[in-house]
């Protein structure tokens, strides 16, 4: 009898080291795989325009990977320092010229230029904000990215009815690139100190995966010498609220 609880503890066993082993290796085999695939994606692109005297593949008997994307970021850095000058500007100025006697071009160039300048803006803050709102209908919260204020005419006719209104995007579940974009009230949105990571890795792991916010404020309390973490906002009023022990 007493072999079975001694198998059933190898197996357990087996199982803990697997299980540590998969934890430990999946995450560094998709981030691999997906670095990877997008070598491999940027290199189809480039290597094709590369003259075949500089390019490796050309001399040796198995390809380079990884040449088409360092060709790709050296062009693209090129472009920017030429476009720091006036006649890089000039240039740029033109093309835009012609790209806005195109009608269907025109406006795909201008909404993609439009977005990137924004996202990529040192002094913008879109999306380096987390918040709370209270989605598909109250009671239910949803985790949203605040993109920017209302602005135009969408500002102007919901505030008529709401006042101050923030757009904010409202990503899905496991694929945070895709979801809604919402317009809420300024006080209906409650802004989380949580970083942009850890609310992606919250919705990607469908909850699973949650910032250690607790811990931090423990850790915090135990640097200011503290015997306990300071109560947040919602508990310190409920403690007021609480009659005093006898």
């Amino acid at each position: 009898m007493s072999e079975i609880p001694h198998k059933r503890s190898g197996m357990m066993r087996l199982r803990n080291y697997f299980l540590t082993g998969f934890i430990v290796l999946a995450p560094l085999a998709v981030t691999a795989w997906l670095a990877w695939t997008f070598i491999g994606w940027v290199d189809s692109w480039v290597k094709p325009y590369i003259p075949a005297r500089y390019n490796p593949d050309f001399y040796l008997p198995f390809p380079v990977p990884g040449f088409g994307l360092i060709v790709a970021l050296f062009l693209i850095t090129l472009i920017g320092f030429l476009t720091a000058n006036f006649i890089g500007r000039s240039i740029v100025g033109y093309g835009e010229h012609l790209l806005g006697q195109m009608p269907l071009v025109r406006s795909i160039y201008r909404g993609l230029k439009q977005i990137i300048e924004t996202v990529l803006s040192d002094k913008s803050n879109t999306f380096k904000q987390v918040a709370l709102v209270q989605y598909p209908r109250k009671g239910l919260w949803a985790l949203v990215f605040i993109a920017t204020e209302a602005q135009g005419e969408v500002k102007q006719v919901i505030e008529r009815e709401s006042g101050d209104t923030i757009a904010v995007f409202l990503p899905t579940t496991p694929n945070p690139t895709s979801g809604f974009l919402l317009f809420v009230p300024r006080s209906d949105v409650h802004i989380l100190d949580m970083t942009v990571e850890d609310a992606a890795k919250l919705i990607i792991s469908a909850g699973l995966v949650s910032p250690e916010y607790q811990a931090k404020t423990q850790a915090l309390a135990e640097q200011e010498g503290l015997e306990t973490p300071p109560a947040l906002p919602g508990e310190a009023k409920d403690m007021r609220n609480k009659p005093a022990a006898e």
